[in-house]
């Protein structure tokens, strides 16, 4: 059994920063994804970025060169460091992992965050 829990968000003013974080524990695996996702009000959930080992998949094309995701495989940790933060990223951000043989997928509670004046 794979847990996922996430920490870090908040309000923050547009052009501010937020670091979330998500610490995992059980079957986790670097070569596996693990990253973030996040849904905003009324919108489907969409992927922001995964991470395999330290190569990461490719940016939400909305976020590309704002948000930056890390891993440390050694502390089943993933990090996404948001910078210049815009109104249109308030969303509830999900930490998420994917067991790649079985396709089960993992998911955090959620953490909302919400980027307004």
């Amino acid at each position: 059994q794979v847990q996922l829990v996430e920490s870090g968000g908040g309000l923050v003013e547009p052009g501010g920063s937020l670091r979330l974080s998500c610490a995992a524990s059980g079957r986790i695996v670097s070569t596996y994804p693990m990253g973030w996702y996040r849904q905003a009000p009324g919108k489907q959930r969409e992927r922001v970025v995964t991470m395999i080992n330290s190569i990461p998949s490719a940016y939400l094309d909305s976020v590309k060169g704002r948000f930056i995701i890390s891993r440390d495989n050694a502390k089943n940790t993933v990090d996404l460091q948001m910078n210049m933060l815009k109104p249109e990223d308030t969303a509830v951000y999900y930490c998420y992992y994917r067991m790649l043989f079985t396709g089960d997928e993992y998911w955090g509670q959620g953490t909302q965050v919400t980027v307004s004046s």
